[in-house]
């Protein structure tokens, strides 16, 4: 079975809010206003400089996507590429997806200039944590912090 990865169409907006949906629910048990969800995947696509999305397709069939957003790094004069949003159908985990989409992220990464790779994971989720470390990627030292503003829904997502 043949496994490519491409950039996203907006013709996959359908699937992408619903992966990112499903990821939500699965990751935290988080139900997402999917009108607002659907606005936030479809701002990518409006404004590219908020990064982009891959989709991987095995045999033509989409089974998996994330996305990339730029933080800025002025300690290293470069832009880090966070990976977000991951989400494979239930029937190609464990089938090199991720592992495609994540070399391929590399690799534009490096094209483009940036510094390095980063990504979160919720920190019970051990089956992830194996698979980013069996990839070379390192737990780094800092822990993350959020702070929800005033009229944007309630939850700092």
């Amino acid at each position: 079975m043949s496994l490519s990865i491409r950039a996203a169409r907006l013709t996959d907006l359908p699937e992408l809010v619903a992966w990112n949906a499903a990821m939500a629910w699965e990751t935290e048990h988080r139900q997402l206003d999917r009108d607002t969800l659907q606005r936030g995947v479809a701002g990518v696509f409006e404004q590219p400089r908020r990064g982009f999305y891959l989709v991987a397709e095995r045999d033509g069939v989409a089974v998996g996507s994330l996305l990339v957003t730029y933080e800025w790094s002025d300690w290293r004069d470069g832009d880090f590429w966070w990976i977000q949003s991951v989400y494979m159908s239930p029937d190609a985990r464990r089938g090199g997806v991720f592992r495609a989409l994540y070399a391929a992220v590399a690799q534009r990464a490096a094209a483009a200039g940036a510094v390095g790779v980063r990504l979160y994971v919720e920190t019970e989720n051990q089956r992830a944590q194996a698979t980013y470390e069996g990839l070379g990627m390192q737990r780094c030292h800092y822990a993350m912090y959020e702070a929800a503003l005033a009229g944007t829904g309630g939850s700092a997502d």
